[in-house]
């Protein structure tokens, strides 16, 4: 592989869902550029330099193969890949701390301590850190004190550009993202380190849309943003509640809500809950660090929010039990989804996971199909999965079933022939919508006992 001929190597620690893509559009916009992609994970690896990609995003495969073997390469080598870079992006996992001072709400950053150490022994030129990994505010601080504590002469300098993908989405949020934010400290080595990452983008991304700021406004700004996006679910969600007991329509109140220039209509469509690896995650640790400036009264406000989302799922099992005559108790259940959110395999945080499970308590038996989550489910419910039912087919999935509850909305279910899925249920038949996807009352004339979110279940007794 002759290196000689590009202008800058850019290396991505961490090959998941977030370094992948995003350098994989870098190496796609930037022909010039040297991109390299490492991971401890030789599978992972393995994985990305064939057409069955570890990650499902609608798009990538196109996007990873226009530059694969070009200017876009993966590997599991660490030491010669950071001694070459010039710029390291890190997109190490930052799960939520299991264990000890904040736990349960501030990220556990010992992978990305590692990862700096790791730079750190092995670099002999100076390079530029690139935060892509969502972290605390100050994080940046931290790592940068660790990297310059060093005798080689070697200076860093540690840049945070968070990333505001929705999976999903995410190959044409990269290609044309609302805003890309790239945040330094304000010194002249700071804001030089800036201007090359700014560089970067601006091979694709009009100027206009790429921010600057100091590293801490950049840190911050991630936290706030996707916790604003689920509060505005969480709000949505709690009113649902309240329609069903005033006998309104949660559809017609977030229309006529969203219709409102001020407040627009993004992100007011009820559901069972959201999850992912962000909102939850970067919630509680934004809970964490206003509680640890004694913030009290704004952590709270904040953490109803997680709060919320928990009563929404709750209030879905409460809702199929009290309609299943009030126990499910050996009912076979067909949960139609296990993913997050349509259009990915990411099953982290996924509402249908704590469903599931809570209808494992009550004795249900439990079907679980999904386009492209299953496996993850599986390996997700780890010695538990041997209690489900796995089936890739809906058809097959809904057979002999009492209910089916929709937990992702993927395009596919609203496209099934719902006469022969009721033809082969156990009657009554039930369908809870936890996605409000479904023509309901289509549902209700073919037989169907229909429970949406948020409106007036459709029942025949």
């Amino acid at each position: 592989m002759n290196t000689d001929k590009f202008e800058k190597h850019i290396l991505c620690i961490g090959a998941g869902y977030v370094g992948g893509p995003t350098m994989a559009m870098i190496a796609a916009r930037c022909p010039q550029y040297q991109v390299i992609i490492i991971d401890i994970n030789a599978e992972k690896i393995k994985a990305w330099q064939t057409d069955d990609l570890p990650i499902y995003e609608p798009g990538l495969l196109e996007l990873v193969k226009t530059a694969r073997g070009k200017n876009l390469y993966f590997s599991t080598e660490l030491e010669e890949n950071i001694k070459k870079a010039d710029i390291i992006f890190v997109s190490v996992n930052t799960p939520t701390k299991s264990f000890g001072e904040g736990a349960g709400k501030t990220a556990d950053l010992q992978y990305w301590e590692k990862t700096a150490r790791n730079i750190l022994k092995v670099s002999v030129s100076d390079k530029i850190i690139v935060e892509k990994s969502t972290l605390p505010v100050r994080t940046a601080d931290a790592m940068e004190r660790i990297l310059n504590s060093n005798d080689k002469g070697i200076h860093f300098e540690v840049l945070s550009n968070p990333e505001f993908l929705a999976e999903g989405t995410a190959v044409n949020d990269l290609e044309n993202p609302d805003r890309v934010l790239v945040g330094s400290q304000e010194t002249a080595r700071g804001r030089k380190a800036r201007a090359t990452v700014v560089e970067v983008y601006a091979n694709w991304v009009p100027r206009e849309k790429i921010i600057t700021s100091n590293v801490w406004s950049a840190e911050l700004s991630k936290l706030v943003a996707n916790a604003f996006l689920a509060q505005r679910i969480s709000s949505i969600n709690s009113i649902s509640a309240l329609c069903e007991k005033a006998e309104a329509d949660v559809h017609e109140v977030a229309k006529a809500v969203g219709a409102d220039t001020r407040i627009g209509s993004k992100f007011l469509q009820a559901s069972v809950g959201f999850g992912g690896s962000c909102f939850k995650k970067d919630i509680l640790n934004l809970v964490y660090i206003c509680e640890s400036y004694g913030l009290k009264e704004v952590a709270e406000y904040w953490e109803n929010v997680v709060k919320i989302n928990e009563y929404q799922q709750r209030r879905f099992v409460q809702t199929m039990t009290r309609a299943l005559f009030n126990t499910i108790t050996n009912k076979r259940i067909a949960l139609f989804g296990c993913a997050f959110k349509a259009n990915t395999g990411d099953i982290r945080e996924s509402p249908a996971i704590y469903i599931a499970k809570k209808l494992l308590q009550e004795q249900a038996r439990i079907v679980l199909t999904d386009p492209k989550a299953l496996e993850n489910t599986r390996q997700e419910l780890g010695d538990l999965a041997r209690k489900f039912d796995f089936e890739a087919d809906p058809y097959k999935a809904a057979m002999n079933t009492h209910a089916i509850a929709i937990m992702t909305e993927w395009d596919l279910y609203k496209t099934l022939d719902y006469e022969r899925i009721f033809q082969k249920m156990e009657k009554p038949a039930f369908i809870f919508d936890g996605r409000n996807i479904l023509d309901h009352t289509r549902l209700f004339e073919i037989g169907f006992n229909v429970y949406p979110l948020g409106k007036e279940p459709l029942t025949h007794f």
